[in-house]
């Protein structure tokens, strides 16, 4: 498995920091609070999903526990791109079900080198076999997983980033 530069998962994030929580994306940091959790104040983030608007409570000392972390570097983003570039993987020989469940681990640690691998690999197998409903929806997600954070990462708007992303996968399907 290759080693990648290690995520700072900090403790300390302010109102109106990005952060990353898995599988949900990129949210936004609306408040810090403090709430009665099992007959103790505990002081807790109130995160926002940037892509549905959802709302998740993280109490501050589980920020790390639960895989919250910083939004990815400029390097990192270079890394991401290697990833998404590298053509040299090993033949998939298993079956959907098991690649999916192999998959969902990978999306769920909230890596953004992870949910790279999975949906680098499933765009280059979608060109040589057809994905199962949940590959496909499984693709989506990690598309757009990754899309959301890259673009915030880059300062650029999602669409652009799309388009650039695409323009990977165009050129090893052409």
């Amino acid at each position: 498995m290759p080693q990648y530069e290690v995520f700072s998962l900090k403790q300390a994030f302010a109102v109106g920091d990005k952060a990353v929580y898995p599988v949900h994306g990129v949210a936004e940091v609306v408040a810090l609070e403090q709430r009665d959790i099992g007959g103790s104040q505990t002081a807790v983030y109130i995160l926002k999903i940037i892509e549905t608007g959802m709302k998740i409570m993280v109490p501050t000392t589980n920020a790390g526990s639960v895989g919250l972390r910083d939004l990815i570097t400029s390097k990192q983003v270079k890394e991401v791109y290697e990833i998404l570039k590298a053509r040299d993987i090993p033949r998939d020989t298993q079956t959907w079900n098991r690649r999916y469940r192999e998959y969902m681990e990978k999306i769920k640690t909230g890596s953004v080198f992870e949910i790279a691998e999975v949906f680098r690999d499933l765009s280059v197998l979608r060109v040589t076999k057809d994905l199962s409903f949940g590959e496909r929806k499984m693709l989506e997600t990690a598309r757009g997983l990754l899309i959301k954070e890259l673009a915030i990462a880059k300062g650029i708007s999602e669409d652009k980033l799309a388009a650039e992303v695409d323009a990977i996968f165009a050129q090893a399907a052409a």
